[in-house]
């Protein structure tokens, strides 16, 4: 098995490109309304135009990979992002942002599915735990840093005072003078292509999937869609993918519309915090889970995320503005723990399932336009009380999961569970 300490550090830039991409969009939101005068239900369509490729491509960028290796496929990837960056870039507009967006939800999807196994291989498998759950924490840090490159590039070309170092000086030239937000793209098509080049010139190592890495044949995808519990976790991914991103997406045009906000700062920041507190949420999730049934921090998770949420939509500015991010590090759990529990509640096809709980993004495209479409006639504070239903359903996983295999807990956690049965 060829290890390389190179190829681990080509993944983890990689997850870092990953993140830096797609989410970014809660930021601009209030921009898209405010520069293209598009509803809410309009600015939701550009999340579904992500998310919705995003689902569609997860199965069929499994068949890719194993038809053209990775190399050649995380290629066509990165030149899908930097096609769709590039797109916006020069054609500013809503159509060309439907259609880039549509784009570089594809490639990052494709990404995605391929170098999960590459990190297993290069890095080798006694050590995939630990280089995943780090993997997960550089890309919540591009998470994080985003948004502030965001505000950085909005304030300082907006201010025609202010000292211009020669990236500024680039962007100001390239960038419409009422559209300085848009400057962020011409970074993530610079930052696409630089990958496209560095991967060219880079040796990988053979990968050999894992069954739970297989794709899987469509007879394995017929018997688990005949499986009631298949079907369950699928919307529970929907659901938590669709309260992921339309807490984020939606949080700066709420604070900006009952608090008066600037999106470019104060919404920007909180944007940034929840994607921060949903990564260091990890690694409080990562204790708690040696510690509990993982159900029983599900359902505290899901408590908590929605008294965060309560506390957002009707509290006052300075109470909304903490708990908005506050709903991150109750949601760090969430994704890891409907994946562990619907694996472990199947005997057999692991990758396939794999795959079908990859499809459940779509709730990332879906979810956000309900909240618009709902915010266009009530008001957006009663188009995101919509969240109540998807981390409701969420929650509920923690109540009628009843997996094969549960979590290791420790010895302490096990003897009071025996002191109540």
């Amino acid at each position: 098995m060829a290890r390389s300490r190179y190829a681990v550090s080509l993944v983890f830039l990689t997850f870092f490109v990953i993140s830096l991409l797609t989410n970014i969009l809660g930021p601009i939101v209030p921009d898209i309304i405010s520069s293209f005068h598009v509803s809410l239900t309009a600015a939701g369509f550009l999340a579904f135009a992500f998310f919705i490729a995003y689902g569609v491509m997860s199965i069929p960028a499994g068949f890719l990979v194993e038809r053209f290796t990775e190399k050649p496929v995380m290629l066509l990837a990165f030149l899908a992002g930097m096609l769709g960056s590039l797109s916006f870039a020069l054609f500013p507009g809503y159509r060309v942002a439907i259609i880039s967006y549509f784009t570089i939800g594809a490639g990052m999807a494709v990404l995605q599915v391929a170098i999960n196994p590459l990190l297993r291989v290069a890095g080798g498998e006694e050590h995939y735990a630990f280089n995943s759950t780090l993997a997960q924490l550089i890309f919540g840090s591009a998470s994080f840093i985003s948004p502030h490159i965001y505000s950085y590039l909005v304030l300082n070309l907006r201010d025609s005072s202010a000292d211009q170092n020669i990236v500024l000086g680039i962007l100001r030239r390239l960038t419409p003078a009422e559209l300085p937000w848009a400057s962020i793209y011409w970074i993530f098509a610079v930052s696409a292509l630089a990958m496209v080049i560095v991967l060219f010139f880079s040796r990988f190592p053979k990968v050999q999937h894992t069954a739970e890495e297989r794709v899987g044949s469509l007879d394995m995808y017929r018997t688990l869609a005949r499986q009631r519990v298949v079907w369950l976790y699928f919307a529970a991914m929907f659901a938590y993918v669709g309260c992921e991103q339309g807490t984020a997406d939606w949080m700066s045009s709420f604070l900006y519309q009952y608090h008066g906000l600037d999106p470019h700062t104060t919404g920007a920041a909180a944007v940034s915090w929840f994607w921060g507190l949903l990564t260091a949420g990890c690694l409080v999730g990562m204790l708690l889970l040696k510690i509990f049934d993982s159900r029983k921090v599900l359902i505290g998770a899901g408590i908590g995320s929605l008294f965060c949420l309560s506390a957002a939509l009707f509290g006052p500015a300075k109470v909304s503005v903490i708990a908005f991010p506050a709903i991150g590090l109750f949601a760090s759990v969430m994704w890891p723990i409907i994946v562990s529990l619907a694996l472990n509640s199947v005997v057999e096809f692991h990758g396939s399932f794999a795959g079908i709980l990859g499809t459940g993004i779509i709730g990332g495209a879906i979810v956000p336009v309900i909240i618009g479409r709902i915010g266009d006639y009530a008001g957006l504070r009663s188009g995101m009380s919509f969240l109540y239903v998807t981390f409701g359903f969420v929650l509920s996983v923690g109540f009628w999961a009843r997996p094969l295999i549960n979590n290791a807990i420790s010895r302490l956690e096990k003897a009071s569970a025996k002191v109540v049965d």
